[in-house]
Parts: C-alpha cells; structure tokens; sequence
C-alpha cells in the first residue's frame, strides 16, 4: 500500500515501491516534547493519497489466517485471484497511514490499539486508488498514571469517482501520557452482549510467527517483532497485533456465519480487553440476532477474554 505524502512513521518509512528504507528506526521516533490536549484535538488531514493492489489484500488474508489449511476451497479466494479474489471486510483497518500522529509528542513504545470501529458502504475492491480524511474526534484523559485514550476517525473514498467506501475508528491508549488536560473522563460504552450462551462458536489456532507475517500489513511496531522491545514494555514476549486478532474474529463469522460470503459484512466494532500471544488458540463466541452478530474472543487456556464488546452487522 502506498500513500504520496507519506513521512517516517514511529519506526519505518518507505518508498513508493515498498522496498527502498527512508528512515530508520535507529532515529528518534518522537519528538522531545510531550502530548497537548487543544493541538491534538486539531489534528486533520484531507485528502491524503493511498494505494493498494491485490498483493496487499491476499497478504492480509494469510496475516489474519485464512488457508492455514490451503485444500479448504472457501477461503482460497480470499488469496488467489483466480477467478476473482475477495477482500476481508477489516482489510480496511490497515488502509490509512499510520504516520498521522507521529509527531504528536506521545511515547510510541507504550502506544496500544484499544478499539476498531468499521462501516461499509460497499464491498472493498481487490485493489483500489484512494483518497482518506483523518481526524482526532475523541480524547479521554485518564489521569498521569492511566494514560490518555484518543479516537481517529477516518473516512475513505475512491479516488476515480469520489465514492464513500467506508469509515473507521481507531481507539489507541497512549499508556505513558496521560494528565495532557481536557476532560477528565470515561470512553462511551461499548456493544452489550447478549447474557445468554452464546450461539456459535470458531477456534482459531494462530502461528508463533503470525504477527511477523502480519505486520508486512503495515504496523512496524516493534513491540510485536523484538523481544527486548517487549520486555521494556512491559510484556513477557512480542504481542500479536490487536489488529490481526480483529481480523481473526471476521474469519470467525466468515466462517460460521456467512459461508464466506465478504459482501454480508457491512459494519465490525471491537475492543481489545488482554493481550494476545502469537502461537495462542482463539476461540470466537457469536450471538446472532437477526442481522446483529455479536461476538468476542478469549485464550481459553490463560481463561482470558482478549476482545470484547464485537458487534458485526449484516447486510438486511
């Protein structure tokens, strides 16, 4: 994926082509200066340029899990073009540059992805010309010692005809900068699960080498390839991305509930409650109501839930 005003994100940045370095990580990856509430909440770019081939979606289709078995014909679509290649509906998380707050001043190690929100206004193309708008719509300081929770908003088009493609939220927790100012409160409450059992449920095995396979996707947060990055975080060993286990959970309903039809999926809300190891078992709980499937994932083995709160809408 390429975007033509791209500037060095927290850890790398590339050419065009993907393949040249521009920047290394060697380098500072924030400025020496802390978070602001007021020029933070300013935060927006228009009309930023971004590209994606067929290569990037199947390469996020294997990053997610899909053919982990390659005789299984309903997911081969998903990563071969031929006859016609289908696109996971959360490939459009990683669509937008992540260099957007680079310079905002936070501590990029301690930088966690807390929540995903998806609508769709139609199918993503098997590769596309696009043109995003981003903003900071939401900041919940929770205080010197919590962090600060900050919401991005983006919203995406295609480039050849201006076409509404879809818009996404993206939830991060800057954990080493809170107590910035602005209002001391809580985020909105998440998608309410049903208390009832749940209806259906998919394991999913993930790979020891998933999140390096995964972070070809875009997120080079070191925090999900080097151990010693890990460890200064705060972590036993690298995490899996939250991005990939929300790709996970969207193979899960895929899978179960919609035969792997990708067209069914117009909208997918997730938060990220506990980390998620690569080389753990998912186990995805779905309870569907009428076009509401409702869902959330847990490593069974440590008897943690790792995603919560998912709400997956159907097309009527």
């Amino acid at each position: 994926m390429n975007n033509s005003r791209q500037e060095p994100d927290d850890f790398e940045a590339r050419d065009r082509a993907g393949s040249k370095l521009l920047w290394s990580p060697r380098r500072r990856s924030f400025p020496n200066m802390p978070l602001e509430y007021e020029s933070l909440l300013a935060s927006a770019v228009d009309d930023q340029p971004v590209s994606y081939t067929d290569r990037d979606v199947m390469l996020y289709a294997l990053g997610v899990g899909f053919c982990a078995s390659p005789a299984d014909s309903k997911e081969l679509p998903y990563t071969f073009e031929s006859p016609a290649l289908k696109t996971v509906p959360t490939f459009a998380s990683v669509l937008p540059p992540r260099e957007f707050l680079a310079d905002s001043g936070w501590n990029a190690a301690r930088v966690l992805l807390a929540g995903l929100r998806l609508e769709l206004y139609r199918p993503l193309p098997a590769s596309a010309e696009l043109l995003v708008n981003r903003r900071v719509v939401d900041i919940h300081d929770k205080g010197p010692d919590h962090g600060t929770i900050i919401t991005v908003q983006s919203e995406v088009r295609l480039a050849k005809d201006d076409a509404a493609l879809c818009t996404l939220g993206s939830t991060v927790i800057a954990r080493g900068d809170g107590g910035i100012g602005g209002p001391r409160s809580a985020p909105p409450e998440g998608h309410k699960l049903p208390a009832r059992d749940p209806d259906l449920s998919c394991t999913s095995a993930t790979r020891r080498d998933q999140a390096l396979l995964f972070r070809l996707s875009g997120d080079r947060n070191p925090l999900h390839a080097d151990p010693e990055a890990a460890r200064k975080a705060g972590f036993p060993r690298p995490l899996l991305h939250g991005g990939c286990t929300y790709g996970i959970a969207c193979r899960a309903i895929l899978n179960t509930i919609c035969d792997y039809d990708h067209t069914l999926i117009t909208a997918f809300d997730a938060r990220f409650s506990a980390p998620v190891y690569p080389g753990d078992t998912l186990t995805t709980d779905m309870w569907q109501d009428r076009n509401i499937v409702s869902f959330r994932c847990s490593v069974k083995a440590r008897n943690s839930i790792v995603l919560s709160n998912g709400k997956c809408t159907l097309a009527a």
